[in-house]
């Protein structure tokens, strides 16, 4: 198993068992123990338990990034690939227990102000993503011309709200309905044609 590999399965272990006891339960020998390593092997890796668990949540929110990102990039029809990017990121963490339970535990994973966010830097990519999507759209005729910077920054500020509601407030079903409704809207427009 080369280096990457290896940070991969601890950032993956140790979002276990942060996701079973929560940040300030965890001691970082409960995530060697899970990794059949001892603790001085995982501060070879990391500096501390902090420094573990800021990496561990930046390896969970990189690999939902990415799973999404595959699912838009098999797909030429750029309405679709909207559509996907929507659905896809939105209902990622019913899939991947551990981080949402890292995040229902710890709401400033994804606060709503980014100048709170920690991890800034993969969210940017997220609405980077979104904008390259509106970008392609607008240019090829099938969205109407927008600020597309400002569209992706509003439409990713909907997209956390309705994060923290369906998975840490719990609203699930209802919210996911309000989601769809959304979508629609933001497709169609409220405007009768």
């Amino acid at each position: 198993m080369n280096r990457e590999e290896k940070l991969a399965a601890i950032y993956e272990a140790a979002l276990r068992v942060f996701a079973r006891y929560g940040f300030r339960r965890t001691r970082v020998e409960d995530i060697a123990d899970e990794l059949g390593m001892t603790k001085g092997n995982l501060y070879l890796y990391v500096e501390n338990k902090r420094d573990l668990y800021e990496k561990a949540v930046a390896h969970g929110l990189t690999r939902w990034q990415e799973m999404v990102l595959r699912a838009v990039e098999k797909i030429d029809d750029v309405e679709e690939q909207f559509q996907v990017l929507c659905r896809k990121s939105y209902s990622y963490l019913s899939r991947d227990v551990s981080l949402r339970t890292v995040l229902v535990n710890d709401p400033t994973v994804f606060p709503l102000s980014s100048r709170e966010d920690p991890f800034s830097e993969i969210n940017r990519a997220s609405v980077g993503t979104l904008r390259k999507v509106l970008k392609r759209g607008v240019r090829l005729g099938r969205f109407r011309e927008v600020d597309v910077d400002q569209v992706a920054e509003l439409l990713y500020s909907v997209y956390v709200m309705f994060i923290i509601r369906t998975y840490v407030k719990a609203e699930g079903k209802s919210t996911q309905k309000m989601f769809e409704q959304g979508l629609d809207i933001v497709l169609h427009g409220l405007l009768r044609k």
